[in-house]
């Protein structure tokens, strides 16, 4: 592996523990006048993120930073027409969606598993200050590596494994109801969400940090009358995303 690179990974790794949800860069926003849209977001602040937890997909409440986080998120989407969230199954995703679109009463709320954070398996429940002290490698490997997991757990190529299908099938119920949707998401899951609506690398994917709660994303859903409606994701194009990790690095040496 690229040394450069590898040491780029370890260090994003490193920093999203010492600052969790810390994001310097601004989320897309695309807009159209007419068009769908979906409108993508992280949970806000728990208490395993100030705890340096590794949470997966147990329960941690947000604490009242998150809420305020997501506070400062509904007075951003106030004034966009939603029509449909969707939540992962756990507290955190669903009560930031609540808050998040409290200036919306008519929105539709549902469950998708699909959407769940990363299962850390046998490191759930852990610190992950400890892991680092511990053995910094393997625990950036576990974290940041696209396709090794943790001990019974899912590596982050495991999650767009699930995540992928559920965007290419939101994209057609998007387009068949024209409806605008938010995704109230959780940071792994988000990363995939990310790279599929903004053909990240995997080098991007893996090492860029989701704000907590305070921000969104947004894409726009071209309808198929369209006549210079951007192409989606064909299941061949899905095929080609999830490559195995020795092929990440090849651009580099171009």
């Amino acid at each position: 592996m690229n040394d450069v690179l590898w040491e780029k990974i370890k260090r994003a790794s490193e920093e999203s523990i010492a600052h969790p949800g810390i994001n310097s860069k601004p989320l897309p926003k695309n807009e159209s006048v007419h068009d769908p849209e979906i409108y993508l977001f992280r949970h806000g602040q728990t208490h395993d993120n100030i705890n340096r937890i590794f949470s997966g997909w147990r329960d941690s409440e947000l604490t009242d930073e998150g809420i305020m986080q997501v506070t400062e998120l509904a007075e951003k989407l106030k004034d966009k027409h939603i029509d449909l969230c969707i939540t992962s199954p756990l507290t955190r995703s669903k009560d930031t969606a609540h808050i998040a679109l409290q200036f919306h009463p008519d929105v539709v709320f549902e469950e998708d598993e699909r959407i769940l954070e990363r299962n850390y398996g046998e490191l759930t429940g852990h610190s992950k200050e400890k892991a680092l002290e511990e053995d910094p490698d393997l625990t950036a490997r576990y974290r940041r590596s696209y396709d090794f997991p943790p001990p019974k757990g899912e590596s982050i190529k495991m999650v767009e494994e699930r995540v992928f299908p559920f965007c290419t099938e939101l994209i057609e119920r998007i387009k068949h109801n024209n409806i605008n949707v938010a995704i109230s998401a959780h940071s792994n899951s988000m990363r995939a969400i990310r790279r599929y609506f903004e053909k990240l690398s995997i080098v991007e994917e893996i090492t860029l940090e989701n704000p907590l709660g305070c921000d969104y994303s947004q894409y726009v859903v071209h309808n198929q009358n369209n006549t210079e409606a951007a192409p989606y994701f064909t299941r061949k194009d899905l095929d080609d995303l999830i490559v195995p990790n020795e092929s990440l690095f090849e651009a580099l040496d171009d």
